[in-house]
């Protein structure tokens, strides 16, 4: 039998994706000015889960993270899915004792005296002595002035709180080529794609791979070369049908 607190990390890990009605629920709070606020999931890149947030935007659901979400606390609107987001407010974890009792610290009880009342008795007759003179007393020594006097304490300079450097987003490019010499790039920006299958020419492509490193330029050199003979074997291929079309019209003529 699992523990209350592994119930709790089990539904804490299970992916929850927003509903078609709650998305329209979003859309409709946005439109009258309302953000609505979120809580973020397991899911969520870059965020603690359980962190709330509010939501100020709504973009294309074709591109996946199409929800803009600013965090409790944070000044960037960053891009999130459906899944990495929950309208409902996650519980807070509880622990209970094992056996589902508390245990109530006992009063402190206090220990029963074992001592006895005794009686003292005065004779009636006390001995006659003769008085004692007092002893002298010592001279106090006089304390010191200059010594005693506390010395003032220096302020201390406040430290300047430490300036938080912002984040760069990541930026990945994505160079594709084929057999037929075509070449396309696709460009992500943080988890939003800003470019998508963009046409490039193959003389742009082999003057970036000389200014990025050898190897990349003797690998797009090599498939370069394959396309270039690909496209050689089409022309004469074209050349010999072409030939053959103008005897069969001259024939035919």
């Amino acid at each position: 039998m699992s523990s209350p607190s592994t119930k709790s990390a089990s539904r804490r890990s299970a992916k929850q994706v927003l509903s078609e009605a709650e998305l329209a629920r979003i859309a409709g709070e946005l439109a009258e000015g309302k953000p609505p606020m979120v809580w973020f999931t397991a899911a969520a890149v870059g965020v603690a889960e359980g962190k709330s947030g509010k939501v100020v935007a709504l973009g294309d659901p074709s591109d996946g993270d199409f929800l803009q979400v600013k965090p409790t606390g944070s000044k960037d609107v960053l891009s999130f899915g459906p899944s990495e987001v929950t309208l409902t407010k996650p519980a807070r974890a509880t622990t209970v004792a094992p056996g589902g009792s508390s245990r109530t610290r006992p009063e402190s009880v206090p220990e029963p005296s074992n001592r006895k009342d005794t009686t003292v008795t005065q004779p009636s007759t006390l001995p006659s002595t003769a008085p004692t003179p007092p002893a002298p007393r010592p001279l106090a020594p006089v304390p010191d002035e200059s010594a005693a006097a506390p010395k003032p304490a220096t302020p201390r300079p406040a430290k300047a709180p430490a300036a938080r450097k912002p984040k760069a987003p990541e930026v990945t490019v994505t160079l594709t080529g084929s057999a037929d010499g075509e070449w396309i790039v696709d460009v992500v920006n943080g988890k939003k794609r800003s470019v998508k299958g963009l046409a490039v020419s193959s003389g742009a492509v082999a003057q970036a791979a000389k200014i990025l490193h050898p190897e990349v330029e003797e690998v797009v050199a090599g498939i370069l070369e394959a396309a270039r003979g690909a496209q050689q074997a089409k022309v004469a291929q074209l050349q010999a049908e072409l030939e053959a079309a103008k005897r069969l019209l001259a024939e035919l003529n």
